[in-house]
């Protein structure tokens, strides 16, 4: 039975391969369209699993090429031309695959978009879709029925037709010739998962989108016989270009969770890399293996459910790298096989398509400590003991990709000298779609001003230390907001996003530190209690006061991917919208 003969036969479904005949090209195509054409001469592909891990759809590149080429005239035959906009909500599923590639097929540049979340709330969701629609100027809006209400509702208030998966396939195709892809036009569009209110479109052109691609397989070294697992959205850019798109480009298999069931049971996750015979490759934010190791407990026979001695590459980025949340991934689950070597940290942004830096393979997690004064730009107070964090080495610069770390004057600085990164190569974005203000602001001589600090070590690897933007600054001292987060974690009973740390401007019109912490417990004296033990412990981070606002679980928002958002917790702090506790009540 051929692989496409197991797609109609539901009862006999056999995963796609991990190899084939068809020989490994590392994403050295022109543009997208040729990657598709090649993957689709072999038999590797997608493979879409349900809530509990089972094999439910399998989709070879082949069938994906020939569904994306009917989606391509299906599209025409909307009136959609080349340059036009597309907007897609990014269901992971074989439906917005053949979509977006249609997409790009045609001309248009697809733009995905997020699905509903557990958070926000049906009004704060159209909202959000109505702002990117906004933004990017989409000729279509499609969508899953599933959802369809509410993305009607945001279509029409943008003006822009929307049409559900079940409506386009009932449209007739167009028989007209395809434009030829230029490698120098925009593939597609690329919302950060914090953009929101003021959001900004990442035009990506095909030769950037190839160069990443080729880039990051190279420094992953992926080789014969890996095989990819991913749970991560396809409205992210580490899910959509690293899990998506890069395994088309180079020819890998990849077996799907969707990403709410992966909330819904995140050992899933585990169990098909267990189960999956190959599984090699797999990547995950901080939290993904966090919450795998919560979930975890003492009785659980780890070494009878899990195998996963053949994970070579544990992928980490996406959010700031916490060595402690690492070890206890490993502490759980070595039993089961798992080699703390598999680590392999990384950093990107959607600006520079994904990648920026990759940790060689098997140097696994590797930190600095730093002392706090560094991180600070505060002369050391000698009457204090010092006080370290611990780094994370985010691995070397990718085929193609510059890193300097540059000083307030602009200009770089030496290494292990804490600055701004700044990142230039063949990767990095055209522009912001229709923001030139932005773009400029960005984009200086070719580089890209990333927005993060950090800083190299003499071997030339990169050490993120957070967002500049992010930064606490009262009194000329900088904080780090992430620091005085982990510091209250580490009081019994918080979880890794319960604390939300960021400044506000106190009655006498003096900066202090603010601190919003998800509150468990309803006793009035316990709450006080604990309030003043989250003071105590910030006060000994910061050496100052601080405002501890104890909040109902699950106030605290987060983006698109699921990152915790301090900007919009502070704003949603100081108009009234998260309302703490009365600890005086």
């Amino acid at each position: 039975m051929t692989v496409s003969e197991a797609v109609r036969d539901v009862g006999a479904l056999v995963p796609t391969p991990n190899d084939d005949a068809q020989p490994r090209r590392f994403a050295d195509f022109a543009t997208f369209c040729d990657a598709l054409d090649y993957a689709a001469l072999g038999d590797r592909g997608f493979n879409f699993h349900d809530a509990r891990g089972a094999l439910a759809r399998v989709y070879p590149y082949s069938q994906l090429r020939t569904d994306a080429l009917v989606a391509a005239q299906q599209l025409i035959a909307l009136g959609i031309k080349p340059a036009d906009r597309v907007a897609l909500i990014a269901e992971t599923g074989p439906e917005f695959a053949a979509l977006f590639c249609g997409t790009i097929y045609a001309g248009a540049w697809p733009v995905p978009l997020p699905l509903p979340t557990s958070f926000g709330g049906k009004d704060n969701y159209i909202d959000q879709i109505t702002v990117q629609l906004a933004s990017s100027d989409p000729r279509v809006l499609l969508y899953p029925d599933e959802i369809g209400a509410m993305c009607a509702v945001a279509a029409e208030r943008q003006g822009c037709p929307g049409y559900s998966w079940d409506d386009i396939a009932a449209i007739a195709p167009a028989t007209d010739d395809l434009p030829a892809a230029d490698p120098d036009a925009i593939s597609y569009l690329q919302y950060s998962s914090g953009s929101t209110r003021f959001p900004h479109g990442v035009a990506v052109t095909h030769r950037a989108l190839l160069a990443n691609l080729a880039g990051h397989s190279h420094g992953m070294k992926i080789q014969d016989g890996d095989r990819c697992i991913s749970w991560l959205p396809w409205y992210h850019d580490m899910g959509l270009v690293g899990c998506f798109l890069s395994p088309i480009a180079n020819q890998v298999s990849v077996d799907f969770l969707r990403t709410d069931d992966f909330a819904r049971r995140p050992l899933a996750w585990l169990d098909m890399i267990s189960r999956n015979a190959g599984t090699t490759v797999s990547y995950s934010p901080t939290f993904g293996y966090d919450i795998c190791a919560r979930r975890i407990s003492s009785q659980t026979h780890v070494a009878e459910r899990f195998d996963l001695s053949r994970w070579r590459i544990a992928g980490n980025g996406a959010d700031m790298i916490r060595p402690d949340v690492m070890q206890g991934f490993v502490d759980a689950f070595a039993p089961a096989g798992f080699k703390a070597s598999a680590f392999l940290p990384s950093y990107g942004l959607a600006e520079a398509t994904l990648a920026v830096t990759v940790m060689p393979p098997g140097e696994g997690i590797r930190v600095e400590l730093v002392e706090e004064e560094r991180l600070s730009g505060s002369p050391r107070d000698l009457s204090r003991p010092a006080r370290y964090r611990a780094i994370v080495n985010c691995g070397l610069p990718v085929r193609g990709m510059e890193v300097v770390i540059r000083g307030e004057d602009g200009n770089p600085v030496a290494h292990h000298h804490i600055g701004k990164v700044w990142c230039r190569g063949s990767s990095v974005m055209h522009s912001y779609f229709r923001d030139p203000e932005s773009t400029a602001a960005a984009m200086v001589d070719g580089w890209l001003d990333t927005g993060d600090m950090g800083y190299l070590n003499t071997q030339g690897y990169l050490f993120i230390v957070g967002r500049a933007k992010d930064m606490i600054i009262i009194n000329g001292k900088n904080h780090w907001p992430q620091d005085i987060e982990w510091a209250v974690e580490q009081l019994p009973g918080f979880h890794q996003g319960d604390i939300a740390a960021f400044s506000i401007e106190t009655e006498n019109g003096e900066e202090a530190p603010a601190v919003l912490v998800h509150c468990r417990v309803s006793d009035p004296a316990e709450r006080l209690r604990l309030r003043d033990q989250i003071r105590d412990k910030v006060r000994a981070i910061t050496g100052m006061n601080c405002v501890v606002e104890l909040v109902p679980p699950r106030t605290l928002p987060r983006t698109s991917s699921g990152k915790l958002s301090r900007a919009k917790a502070k704003k949603l702090y100081l108009t009234g919208e998260i309302a703490p506790y009365d600890l005086a009540a």
